[in-house]
């Protein structure tokens, strides 16, 4: 796990996703960049399918407006 940690390996997709099952954590969560996006994949994983398509509709529209102008 060390190794993980400090950037000497990287686990295989397969484990990272096992690893991410065990934690009750979106497997995406280990890929993210910044905190921000970690952040918004936690809180994606823990909206209700019904509440993603909002919150995917919303961003869309801001994106559009953003592109928009």
């Amino acid at each position: 796990m060390s190794r993980y940690e400090t950037g000497v390996h990287e686990p295989a997709f397969e484990i990272a996703v096992k690893l991410a099952k065990a934690l009750h954590l979106p497997a995406a969560y280990f890929y993210c960049e910044d905190d921000d996006l970690a952040d918004l994949v936690l809180a994606w994983g823990r909206l209700p399918k019904s509440e993603r398509k909002h919150v995917k509709t919303l961003i869309e529209t801001k994106l559009a407006g953003k592109l928009g102008k």
